[in-house]
């Protein structure tokens, strides 16, 4: 009789299972998958650390979620600083001084600044009251330029929409900085541990049985007669048998290519902004470790449709989404037994060290409750 059954092995329930297994608690987590970290899961490629599900680059202000990850593994000083190409030419992300003087030579931020006013106010005069779409935010907040070059098409590529029917919210805070900063984040502390994720969540699970390729729904009756507490980390309405029907995501598909050359695209990320290339970004590995290899790693990253045959990767909080998962959420608070978190669980984008903060608040809950 385990005390905690937990559904999931990425970073909810490996922080779960960490906490419960120091507070003497008998716990098994269990994944569907070959493998443990979910979607932050890396794997050793000759000393290339490649991320298998997307770059995943740790960032956070939360000094405590800081010392927390690195209590299990050393952090490398990796910064974030992609680059948008949009047919052949190249610019800085996030929105900087260097991307604005590549749209208009502007030097000065005073110039910045007044390019980005007259676009602006252009647009404004137009608009009938609040912006009641993601392309009429995004141009009432940084300009047509920057909407049309570096927006628009990586947008719609992801979302698999059009702009104009996306909600406002997705883009409502877009980083606009007037200095000459390529620091993607803002944040305090940031960085990917060496010997990658799997490593991390390895030592979160240290001294936890974990049982791999084992579903939860295929094994369902089993784990209910064998455990006093379930942790659920999966998707809500496959919980409930879709019985308030189907929430969307979007998913991707990732083909990676090796080539034997030491490096093809000089950074981490490219993110490619214009409808035509199919693929969003180019991600190269090894610029998230600095690893010095005679050949490279690149993956380029296809959004797609979403069906219960892929992995489900973005939640579309849209209206019509949000309605069916408050019905859901309903039932959520009449379970005794079973703790529903995570980004599946609760149909929320979670940055990493969200999740970590969400698990650790979730433990918190019970032993104030046991």
């Amino acid at each position: 009789m385990y005390d905690y059954t937990i559904v999931g092995a990425g970073f909810f329930g490996a922080v779960c299972a960490h906490e419960l297994n120091k507070l003497g608690k008998k716990v098994l987590v269990i994944d569907k998958r070959g493998h443990i970290a979910g979607n932050a899961y890396t794997e050793d490629c000759n000393g290339i650390q490649m991320h298998k599900y997307g770059a995943h680059i740790f960032h956070t202000n939360d000094k405590i979620i800081w010392d927390y990850v690195n209590s299990f593994c050393e952090f490398n000083r990796f910064t974030n600083s992609p680059m948008a190409n949009f047919k052949g030419k190249l610019y800085n992300l996030p929105f900087n001084m260097n991307t604005f003087y590549q749209l208009w030579g502007t030097i000065t931020p005073a110039e910045a600044i007044a390019k980005i006013k007259e676009q602006k106010e252009g647009f404004v005069l137009d608009l009938n009251g609040e912006p009641s779409n993601l392309e009429e935010m995004a141009i009432s907040l940084v300009g047509s330029d920057i909407y049309n070059i570096l927006i628009k098409g990586y947008t719609e590529k992801q979302w698999g929409r059009k702009a104009t029917e996306l909600p406002s919210f997705i883009i409502k805070r877009i980083p606009v900085r007037f200095t000459f900063d390529n620091n993607y984040f803002s944040d305090k502390y940031q960085g990917i541990p060496i010997g990658g994720y799997t490593k991390l969540i390895q030592k979160m699970l240290s001294g936890v049985e974990v049982k791999l390729n084992y579903d939860y729904f295929e094994h369902k009756e089993n784990i209910q007669q064998n455990t006093k507490k379930l942790i659920y980390t999966g998707p809500i309405d496959r919980y409930y048998d879709y019985k308030y029907g189907e929430l969307e995501y979007r998913s991707l598909d990732f083909k990676t290519e090796k080539l034997d050359i030491e490096n093809y695209q000089g950074c981490a990320v490219i993110n490619f902004t214009d409808a035509e290339t199919p693929f969003t970004r180019i991600i190269e590995h090894k610029h998230f470790d600095y690893v010095d290899t005679d050949f490279t790693l690149i993956t380029k990253e296809y959004p797609q449709n979403w069906d219960r045959s892929k992995e489900a990767y973005y939640p579309v909080n849209n209206e019509k989404n949000m309605h069916v998962y408050k019905q859901y959420a309903k039932l959520v608070k009449q379970e005794v037994d079973v703790i529903f978190g995570g980004r599946l669980a609760e149909y929320k984008y979670y940055d990493m060290h969200q999740v970590i903060r969400s698990a650790l608040h979730t433990i918190q809950k019970i032993t104030a409750l046991s």
